[in-house]
């Protein structure tokens, strides 16, 4: 069945879904965290995917600067630069109870949101691997990209439609 027909099948005044929308996004390779300018927050993050073939869901533990902590349950459907995201936050007991679930289907990263003009830059450093990779969200696919100068000297390549640099790929 299509996505959006399965999506439109769902009653959605019995879940409380926090979030469902399009996500479209560019993915970049770095060869290293790059020195970035006027960092709005940083976020700590784990996160962890649920046992499943067709319905993969991600768990994600999300601590930021200030100390506040926030848990949520997503699932993505599609793959490449266009998805749909269903998001919805969650309690520690509950996010701690799955977590069991997510053992060997993990990753640990640390993630810098960087305001560069109308655009709004994540840059994550994995904290389990030697990895960075750079994220922006774009209101459509075929949205220009405007790369800012912060990010050019360590910009290897776009690796958007590449799967091993997805995060479910990562957390194997």
């Amino acid at each position: 069945m299509a996505p959006l027909r399965l999506l439109r099948r769902l009653d959605w005044r019995r879940h409380s879904i926090h979030r469902v929308h399009i996500e479209i996004e560019r993915k970049y390779l770095l060869s290293r965290l790059p020195t970035m300018p006027d960092v709005k927050d940083v976020l700590e993050i784990e996160q962890g995917y649920l046992p499943g073939v067709n319905l993969l869901e991600r768990l994600r533990r999300q601590e930021s600067r200030d100390g506040s902590v926030q848990y949520f349950r997503t699932v993505k459907i599609g793959s490449g630069v266009q998805r749909m995201e269903l998001e919805d936050t969650t309690d520690s007991a509950t996010f701690a109870h799955l977590w069991l679930l997510t053992n060997g289907r993990r990753l640990r990263k640390r993630r810098y949101l960087v305001p560069s003009g109308a655009d709004l830059w994540e840059v994550d450093e994995f904290l389990d691997r030697s990895l960075t990779l750079a994220e922006l969200e774009i209101a459509s696919a075929d949205a220009r990209i405007v790369i800012p100068d912060w990010l050019t000297p360590v910009l290897v390549r776009e690796v958007t439609d590449e799967k091993e640099y997805t995060n479910r790929s990562l957390a194997r």
